[in-house]
């Protein structure tokens, strides 16, 4: 199907992306990303371009007609620490950080629509341009919220999208309802009393009990979840004293939890509660969970998605029913305050994101600021 983006805004986007990738940095560090974006931005004419929200997150508007509605296209930023393989002639030249998830690419579209929409502006109304920072550590839109992002910037819906290997170029995915998960972390410290290796009855066996925690926290899904319900509790981690010879005295237990609702994360962490204590205290031990909510699940406004799908429908094969995917976006945090839509692009046979040899696929990026471009229309009609 014909994408609307001429040619030589297709090369400017490339010559951005590429730019970008040579040169990522860390959520937060994003300092010469943010001014490259916003000089940009007012090269294009924008009404206004906004620094600094949220520590080094950008906000450009541009607003045409009479129209009073506002809508929000949002884009992250932040790349990550990996050290990139591969000889491609814009590696990164940051040691230990790469752009391992294409935030590159969502970067140089949504510059591509803001060019292409303030060179036409053949749209009713207003729409921010949202450059985040920190999205791959759920820390940015919520320190842009913190920082006034929707009273500043008023916006009734928002919009933001994610490439994806393994999906044909030029084609979309999404769904109503819940698209990614939450993301829960937690740490568990389990204090016994260690000892002499030859006398275990004289002490707590601290690891003892976190290897009994352990296994305890399976049944939280297989016993304690509604079947009908996605849910995942995973101990990653577990450290002691780290003595050969001697009974851990303190143990640590690191871990994750997904899930895609509230509801399902409250009930974890109040099963994880219940069994962390017990399983302790039965070993003779005494424990502490620390349970934080880092991203909260991503959920599709279903009006917004119907307006989504017709959009992406236009431009390519679309799945109106994608399942549900097991990882987390911070985008999360602007669509629990405003209606929004998230989608995936494809990013044609890639390797996986936050692979140290992954690449965003440039044949990818008319498409995804071509679909920004034409909801844009959609949304704020003449």
């Amino acid at each position: 199907m014909a994408v609307e983006i001429p040619k030589d805004l297709v090369a400017q986007m490339t010559t951005w992306r590429q730019h970008l990738h040579r040169h990522p940095e860390f959520g937060f560090e994003e300092h010469q990303t943010a001014a490259f974006v916003a000089e940009e931005l007012r090269g294009f004419g924008f009404d206004e371009v906004t620094t600094g929200v949220g520590g080094t997150g950008v906000v450009g508007t541009l607003r045409a007609g009479t129209g009073n509605r506002a809508i929000g296209f949002r884009a992250d930023m932040d790349a990550l620490r990996i050290e990139e393989q591969g000889a491609r002639p814009y590696r990164s030249q940051a040691p230990g950080v790469m752009h391992a998830c294409g935030h590159d690419g969502h970067t140089a579209m949504l510059l591509g629509a803001a060019k292409h929409l303030a060179e036409h502006r053949n749209f009713n109304g207003t729409i921010r341009f949202i450059f985040q920072p920190a999205e791959e550590w759920g820390q940015g839109m919520q320190a842009m919220l913190d920082d006034g992002l929707l009273t500043r910037f008023p916006m009734e819906e928002a919009y933001g999208l994610h490439n994806m290997p393994g999906m044909e170029v030029g084609s979309f995915a999404t769904r109503p309802g819940a698209i990614m998960a939450a993301e829960d972390n937690f740490e568990i410290e389990i204090t016994g009393s260690g000892g002499h290796a030859s006398q275990p009855h004289v002490t707590s066996d601290a690891l003892l009990a976190g290897c009994a925690t352990v296994t305890a926290l399976q049944s939280i899904v297989s016993r304690g979840t509604d079947p009908a319900e996605l849910a995942v509790v995973s101990a990653t981690e577990i450290r002691t004293d780290g003595t050969v010879n001697a009974i851990a005295s303190n143990a640590r237990i690191l871990g994750d939890c997904r899930s895609f609702s509230p509801e399902i994360s409250k009930s974890i962490e109040t099963a994880m509660e219940r069994i962390v204590a017990g399983t302790a205290a039965a070993h003779g031990c005494a424990a502490k969970l620390s349970y934080k909510r880092v991203f909260v699940p991503t959920i599709n406004d279903p009006e917004m998605t119907q307006h989504a799908i017709a959009t992406a429908r236009a431009l390519g094969p679309t799945d109106a029913n994608t399942a549900p995917m097991g990882g987390s976006e911070d985008f999360a945090r602007l669509t629990a305050q405003i209606p929004g839509n998230f989608i995936f692009i494809g990013n044609g046979d890639s390797a996986a994101l936050h692979h140290p040899s992954y690449d965003f696929n440039d044949a990818a990026l008319p498409h995804g600021a071509g679909y920004f471009a034409r909801l844009a229309r959609r949304r704020l009609p003449e």
